[in-house]
């Protein structure tokens, strides 16, 4: 889709491209194709395969970049002026009826040589007349100097099925009739089916597809040898270039619910495993005596690698369809620079192309399970404008402030970034060991390799930044207000710092000898150092927060209150585990809290025998599976689950540390009984999603296993006291938990209930979220207020867009945590400051439909507008879009003519001249007037509407900076037909 039309193509020119394979044309121009057509979020899908124009705007629109590519190369400097420094490849399908067809042919014969071609004599006349006003530096002779002779080259491009006997006959044809270099373009079904399923199940593409009739329909490999050596002696004596294209799409079922049809094609980082093994068995089967031009997965990580095997060209297509697009090709021009591929070796190397198809099957780039997120959005509507934000921010509980203390980090002021830190979570440091970290999984660096550890700086920030931090800590003045907080876990320690800071006078009351709650007493130190727990107390306690600790467990809100306690803020957990009777011999089972409690207290005292069998896919089961294989004694540790590993809802991370303590997952088993060491499991299946959206576990009739156990540890949920929720009079629901209103007050007035104790077992950052909305409202309701730095501001954004643009399109791989050289710094300088700036939805648009406007007064950053007469509406800017929404449909629409706008619903405007625009907003249609920057419009109060302003301001700077975008009629004032 990127050599569609010129503006793509001068702009993958301007960012490296060399080697242009222009899109398939076809002698059926003119067909209507379903939207969307085009899924890149991890490995690539497309539906299409035509192009939207008709052969003759194809024409012109290659005619005109080869004009403008001569210009820009000769003003730029940008290759020797003796090189003609890019090469257009023509591509042509489907058969040969069509290809040898007038139209078509006209087509080849005007790009093997336009001197006859109206259009071709046109552009030049246009540039001799405007030219050397334009650019002065470049005179008449240059244009005519410009070659007619635009390719000389063709790849032939057939659709999936095509016999090879047809193959072979366009090819000859070309070679002999045309007189072109000629290349074909080969499925990646060559390699056979049981191959590429082996190929993805090894990397864990297990969710693709596949269609064996596609491998059957398709030529198959001896097939395709015959005809490469018969086409190979066809080159040698029309005396050309003859080689194959590796490789085109692979043909797959269509199992997404994301494009229409029955049958997508598959390209990018899942194609390039397939493609190399494809190009090393060919090119091993004719001793390297092949010419291959490739296409594949290619990005800046293997590109270097394939050229090293002297295959070229190069061709990319799926990677440009991701966040930083035309960007990608800067860093991968960058990466083969110095280096000579461009010698005339006609032999490949192919124990190097060998050794990166063995390569690959191990490779982490290439598994599936590389990625660490599937989809990117956050659950909220596209605005119009100042639409950038930053989705690790937006999907913290907490909405912690990620790219500012980053950014802080990087330049290593972590004293700074620990007060950003601390302005939103009041226990950096055991979140920055336990968050569950949502955050990174909306990282946009997913779209690229991997995502910052977030979790990882914001514990470094706290490491490193304390002492300075501690110090600077004043002990806020005490008001006569008082509030009592029941718990001190991470949701009553929240609340106590916030209420602290606003003034009121706090005491926590524990049931526990020390503050900390589940955290502190039950998470085994391998998650959480003591340290940490310490450091955070350590910051409380500097607020002057007083506790009770051994309590009464029987205290009231009555007493509380009749000791001057305005308010109560319960914050007790879920403590209460629930049952699962499996055996008589109650030693035997043990619940996941009191195990993990003992093995913090005294690990050494405790017996599990020799196997051990956690219940649960929790969190909670991780922490005991590796506390068991911790204790003495212990041989194996099975993790039982009722459902699939991929339904499991511990995180990814906790999952990984299990595996590599040695523990063993069993799924889709239900535990029946354990007797005399043997647990008997029910086998299970999924069938239809449950209500959690996850597959319902089924159990197989009659089916059983026997796992060999000694000591059952449950793991399988807890819930707060209900008998303390009972003794309270709170009101429950159905569930039995707590009924609220929006700021978490009881049924009875100025008690609060928050965290686990509200929602059952959640994460620390959520009962963080808890303690803020409870005590901003009591902050509030009192006409207190938090102190001036929990409202952090940024310092120059101007400055960081800029460095943030820098890193567009590329590829940094993160470092090693535990590498001696490792740099918080350099891992910090990888962010893309998606608070400041987004432009994701311009960077993957092949056709530049959607544009960056930099308007003044719009906060500091760019605002987007679709382009509707260059959108074909293929559906890639919604994919990457971090909101739920499509930027193509949603977004502020400049339409080219009354017609289009007309056609359409959405938000947008038309020029009826340079001064005089029609609008819709809201559904309503307008006519508006442009005067000395003044809008005058009958129908819409831009006062009354503060986005209408915004739009107002942005058709302004249209007008003024952005003149380019008017269509020419309104330009100069002509009538619109």
């Amino acid at each position: 889709p990127h050599t569609q039309l010129a503006q793509n193509i001068i702009c993958a020119y301007l960012t490296g491209a060399r080697f242009f394979e222009l899109k398939t044309v076809q002698i059926l121009d003119s067909l209507e194709f379903e939207k969307p057509c085009i899924d890149a979020e991890d490995e690539g899908y497309n539906t299409e395969w035509s192009t939207e124009l008709s052969i003759i705007q194809a024409y012109q629109e290659y005619v005109k970049s080869w004009f403008l590519l001569h210009i820009l190369k000769k003003y730029l400097n940008l290759s020797p002026a003796a090189e003609p420094g890019f090469i257009f490849n023509m591509s042509v399908g489907y058969d040969l009826k069509g290809i040898s067809s007038p139209l078509v042919d006209n087509f080849i014969e005007s790009l093997k040589n336009a001197l006859g071609n109206d259009f071709f004599n046109d552009c030049k006349d246009i540039l001799r007349q405007k030219l050397p006003v334009l650019l002065p530096g470049i005179d008449l002779d240059f244009i005519e100097e410009i070659s007619p002779r635009i390719s000389s080259s063709i790849t032939l491009s057939t659709m999936h099925g095509c016999p090879p006997g047809e193959q072979q006959s366009i090819c000859s044809y070309l070679m002999k009739k045309k007189g072109l270099h000629t290349f074909v373009k080969l499925n990646p079904t060559l390699l056979g089916h049981e191959d590429v399923i082996a190929l993805f199940h090894t990397l864990g593409f297990h969710e693709i597809k596949l269609n064996p009739e596609s491998f059957i329909k398709d030529i198959q490999y001896p097939e395709a040898i015959r005809m490469i050596s018969n086409l190979q002696k066809t080159a040698a004596e029309c005396d050309l270039v003859f080689g194959v294209k590796l490789s085109n799409t692979l043909a797959v079922e269509n199992n997404r619910s994301v494009l229409p049809g029955q049958e997508m094609y598959m390209s990018g980082r899942a194609l390039y495993p397939l493609t190399i093994s494809l190009a090393a068995r060919l090119a091993g089967e004719f001793a390297g005596n092949l010419k291959i031009s490739y296409a594949g997965g290619i990005n800046a990580v293997n590109v270097a690698d394939v050229l090293s095997t002297g295959i070229k060209p190069v061709t990319v297509a799926t990677d440009l369809l991701k966040p930083g697009g035309y960007y990608r090709l800067r860093q991968m021009a960058e990466s083969v620079a110095g280096e000579d591929f461009s010698s005339d070796q006609d032999i490949l190397n192919v124990e190097l192309l060998h050794d990166l198809a063995d390569k690959v099957k191990h490779d982490e780039f290439y598994s599936k399970d590389y990625r660490q997120t599937e989809s990117m959005q956050i659950e909220r509507t596209l605005p119009l404008t100042n639409c950038y934000i930053a989705p690790c921010q937006e999907i913290c509980p907490i909405h912690q402030d990620v790219p500012e203390y980053i950014h802080l980090i990087q330049e290593k002021r972590y004293r700074e970034a620990l007060w950003v830190i601390y302005a939103k979570n009041p226990l950096p440091f055991i979140t920055g060991y336990v968050c569950d970290h949502q955050c990174m999984f909306k990282c946009v660096r997913n779209d690229y390799e991997q995502p910052l550890p977030i979790r990882d700086l914001k514990r470094i920030a706290a490491e490193l930044g304390f002492q300075q931090f501690l110090q600077e800590i004043a002990v806020p003045a005490k008001t006569a207000l008082k509030a009592a907080i029941i718990g001190a876990g991470p949701c009553g320690l929240a609340t106590a710092s916030y209420l602290s800071w606003a003034g009121i006078d706090v005491t926590l009351f524990d049931l526990h000898d020390s503050a900390g709650g589940m955290v502190k007493h039950t998470l085994p130190p391998f998650r959480l150092p003591d340290a940490a727990t310490l450091h955070d107390l350590e910051l409380l306690q500097k607020l002057g927060i007083s506790c009770v600790f051994n309590c009464d467990p029987h205290i009231t809100p009555e007493k509380l209150h009749k000791e001057g306690f305005k308010y109560v803020i319960i914050a007790i957990g879920a403590w209460q585990e629930k049952e699962l009777p499996l055996a008589a011999d109650p030693e035997k089972v043990l619940n996941t809290i009191s195990f993990l409690n003992q093995f913090k207290k005294s690990p050494a005292n405790i017996k599990l025998g020799r196997n051990v069998a956690v219940i649960g896919g929790g969190n909670s089961a991780m922490d005991g599976a590796r506390a068991a294989k911790r204790v003495g004694g212990v041989k194996s540790v099975f993790i039982i689950y009722r459902r699939t590993i991929k339904e499991m809802p511990a995180d990814r991370e906790e999952f990984a540390n299990a595996l590599q303590d040695g523990v063993v997952f069993k799924e889709l088993l239900q535990p029946v009984t354990l007797d005399k060491g043997e647990l008997k499991c029910q086998v299970m299946q999924l069938g239809v999603p449950d209500e959690s959206g996850r597959k319902r576990p089924l159990p197989v009739e009659g089916k059983f296993v026997n796992i060999p156990t000694d000591t059952v540890i449950i793991a399988i949920g807890e819930e707060a006291d209900p008998s303390f929720l009972r003794r309270w009079q709170l009101p429950l629901d159905h569930q039995y938990r707590p009924i609220t209103d929006e700021n978490l007050q009881t049924g009875r007035e100025n008690i609060f209930i928050g965290g686990d104790a509200r929602t059952g077992p959640a994460t620390v950052v959520e009962a963080i979220r808890d303690a803020r909305k409870i005590s901003d409202y009591i902050i509030k309701k009192e006409n207190l207020s938090l102190p001036e730095f929990f409202s952090y501001t940024p310092g120059n954004n101007r400055i960081r867009i800029e460095n943030s643009l820098e890193k567009k399109g590329n590829m940094i791989f993160p470092m090693q945590p535990y590498d001696k050289k490792y740099s918080p710094e350099i891992e910090a300088s990888r962010c893309l400051d998606c608070a400041l700036l987004c432009n994701k939805c311009v960077e993957v648009c092949p056709n530049r439909a959607n544009i960056a406007i930099a308007v003044p007064g719009l906060r500091d950053a760019c605002q987007i507008i679709h382009l509707d007469s260059l959108c074909n509406e293929c559906g890639n800017c919604q994919t990457f879009c971090p909101y739920e929404g499509a930027p193509y449909r949603d977004k502020l629409t400049l339409y080219e003519d009354l017609t289009s706008f007309a056609e359409s619903s959405g938000t947008g405007f038309v020029y009826l001249d340079e001064n005089h625009l029609k609008i819709r907003y809201k559904g309503i249609i307008d006519e508006i007037r442009i005067t000395a920057d003044k809008f005058y419009s009958p129908l819409l109060n831009p006062s009354l509407e503060p986005e209408l302003q915004n739009i107002f301001d942005i058709i302004s700077t249209i007008s003024s900076k952005y003149s380019y975008l008017i269509p020419l009629y309104a330009r100069g004032g002509a009538e619109i037909e």
